[in-house]
C-alpha cells in the first residue's frame, strides 16, 4: 500500500502497478502486476490506523540512537557512520542501518550479547547472478561494494523500549570503547 498526496506520484505508481500502462495498451514504462489480494488488503486497512504512531516511534528511536552514539563520540570513519536524519520531511526508519569497517566483528559481538542485527544486501546488485549478463565485475562500483561490506541494521521497532535500546547502545559502545 502506498499513500501519497502528490497527484503526479499517484499517477506514476498506478501506472507501475498496472504493467506500466497509461491507458489501454499504452505502456511508456516497464511495470508489473502489483495488486493485493483481499486478505492482504484487509490486514493493511487494520494496520493503517497505527501507521502514524509507528512512524513517530521509529523516528524517536532513531533520534535516541543518534544522540547516544554522538555523546559516546562513536560517529566517524573509525567507528560508526550513522544514517542521515533528514531536516525536511522524515524517514520512517524501517531499519536503522549504521556503517562500520568492523561490521562483521560488531555483528558477532552483538549476537553474543543477545542483540539481534541484520545485514541486508550483503552483495551489491551488479554482482548478483541475475545481472551477470551486464558484464560488471568486482571493483566497478566501489561505493556500492563498500556499503555492502559495512552496513549493519540495529534493532528498531515501535515497541523497542528505551531500556532495551540502551542495552544496544551500551553494547556498541563497549565494542568500540572497551568496558
Amino acid at each position: 500500500m502506498i499513500l501519497t498526496n502528490d497527484p503526479k506520484l499517484k499517477d506514476l505508481l498506478r501506472s507501475l502497478r498496472h504493467h506500466g500502462s497509461e491507458g489501454l495498451y499504452e505502456h511508456p514504462r516497464v511495470g508489473g502486476n502489483f495488486r493485493l489480494d483481499e486478505i492482504q488488503a484487509a490486514v493493511l486497512l487494520v494496520k493503517l490506523k497505527h501507521l502514524e504512531g509507528w512512524t513517530e516511534a521509529r523516528g524517536a528511536r532513531a533520534q535516541h540512537y543518534h544522540k547516544a552514539f554522538r555523546s559516546l563520540h562513536l560517529e566517524g570513519p573509525d567507528a560508526l557512520i550513522l544514517p542521515d536524519i533528514p531536516k525536511a520531511g522524515r524517514h520512517v526508519f524501517n531499519q536503522y542501518v549504521i556503517r562500520t569497517r568492523r561490521r562483521d566483528d560488531l555483528a558477532r559481538f552483538l549476537t553474543a550479547q543477545g542483540i539481534g542485527t541484520a545485514i541486508y544486501y550483503p552483495r551489491p546488485l551488479h554482482l548478483q547472478a541475475c545481472f551477470a549478463y551486464l558484464g560488471y565485475k568486482e571493483g566497478d562500483f566501489p561505493e556500492s561494494e563498500r556499503a555492502a561490506r559495512e552496513a549493519l541494521a540495529l534493532p528498531i521497532y515501535p515497541e523497542l523500549t528505551e531500556e532495551m535500546q540502551d542495552q544496544v547502545i551500551q553494547a556498541v559502545g563497549s565494542f568500540f570503547l572497551g568496558d
